[in-house]
């Protein structure tokens, strides 16, 4: 790892910010104290509650954790979609008895109050996705002894972030579960992902500055191949979202290894913009038929999304997983974050073997 990051975490072992509640002070506190670096998750939250989320895990542990925010999405949605998708999920609406979601309940996710607390109260780390933050919020970031990381699925996303004065890039593969952090959502892009392990390299190539590796990984063995790849750290996030400190509800920590759930795809249905998640009903049956549309669609359908885990039915619930989500291993965190550093000590030797024979 780069010195700055090693100075993080003991291992090159990153617990992505996983937003809607799987990624809370438990989870973040005790990969932290297991030698990763923790993360909340503070989209969807408002500023006041993820200010809460940071003082408990400051006594949860003393070790450094970080917090993600979602940047400001800019322009606005076609309305007349957004209203034609209101009218198509109406019948979800009537089996699952609760009024769909105000489209229009804003934009900005409260970023610039989150801004000001994480300025005024510095944590040791804070990443951003869905776009790049401006040189002078990441200068009142580094001002104040914050390492900044964003998040990238580009090389030229990732000249962008090192333009800006980030400390770091996530780069984030098509394999990676959740919103796809693309800077720019281009619907002519939805089937143009690039694969991990081609895009580590790629950006290695463009930027001199560390990168974080996320994508699908979900052992130690992808974590070597990632850091052989130029990568100095991993990210993961499908891997810990099954942990018991993990918030994620109990039927979607079912599904990661549920037979019924075979496969992934990227999809619209839930949000209006790209995220991986296991293939269900509505995603099947809505997401040919989403529009391009965030956080409009996210906000439409949020009732939809909470009435199906009220009623156990994880054929109407957001599954956000990565493509490895049959490999998840249900253990707490800690031991989770020491069997992948176990694997990934084997996987070096193996290789190291291989070299010397």
């Amino acid at each position: 790892m780069s010195s700055a990051l090693s100075d993080l975490c003991r291992h090159p072992i990153v617990q992505a910010p996983m937003a809607g509640g799987a990624s809370g002070p438990q989870l973040a506190a005790a990969v932290s104290e297991a030698g990763g670096l923790g993360f909340l998750a503070a989209g969807y939250k408002t500023a006041d509650g993820m200010y809460q989320e940071i003082k408990q895990v400051r006594g949860l542990t003393g070790r450094p954790f970080g917090v993600n925010l979602f940047m400001p999405q800019a322009g606005q949605a076609d309305a007349s979609a957004v209203d034609v998708y209101r009218h198509q999920l109406a019948g979800e609406a009537s089996w699952y008895k609760t009024p769909l979601g105000d489209p229009d309940s804003g934009r900005d996710d409260g970023y610039d109050a989150k801004l000001a607390i994480l300025v005024e109260d510095p944590v040791p780390v804070v990443s951003f996705t869905f776009g790049c933050p401006t040189r002078e919020t990441l200068d009142a970031l580094a001002r104040v002894g914050t390492y900044t990381v964003v998040t990238v699925t580009s090389p030229e996303e990732a000249q962008a972030a090192r333009w800006a004065g980030a400390d770091a890039v996530c780069v984030q593969g098509v394999e990676a579960g959740g919103h796809q952090g693309t800077h720019r959502d281009d619907p002519a892009g939805d089937r143009a992902g690039v694969g991990l392990l081609s895009l580590v390299t790629q950006v290695r190539e463009a930027v001199p500055m560390p990168v974080v590796a996320a994508g699908g990984l979900m052992r130690g063995g992808q974590i070597a191949g990632v850091l052989a790849a130029g990568a100095d750290a991993a990210q993961l996030g499908t891997a810990f979202l099954v942990c018991p400190e993990s918030g994620a509800h109990a039927l979607h920590k079912q599904a990661m290894t549920n037979p019924l759930f075979t496969r992934t795809e990227l999809t619209r249905a839930f949000s209006g913009r790209p995220a991986r998640g296991l293939v269900n009903r509505f995603m099947r049956e809505h997401g040919p038929y989403a529009p391009a549309a965030y956080p409009e669609v996210h906000h439409l359908t949020s009732p939809l999304r909470k009435a199906a885990a009220t009623a156990g039915d994880p054929q109407g619930m957001a599954l956000w997983a990565g493509q490895g989500h049959r490999m998840a291993r249900e253990l707490p965190a800690a031991q989770l974050v020491d069997v992948l550093v176990a694997e990934l000590d084997a996987a070096r030797a193996a290789l190291t073997r291989r070299n010397a024979s």
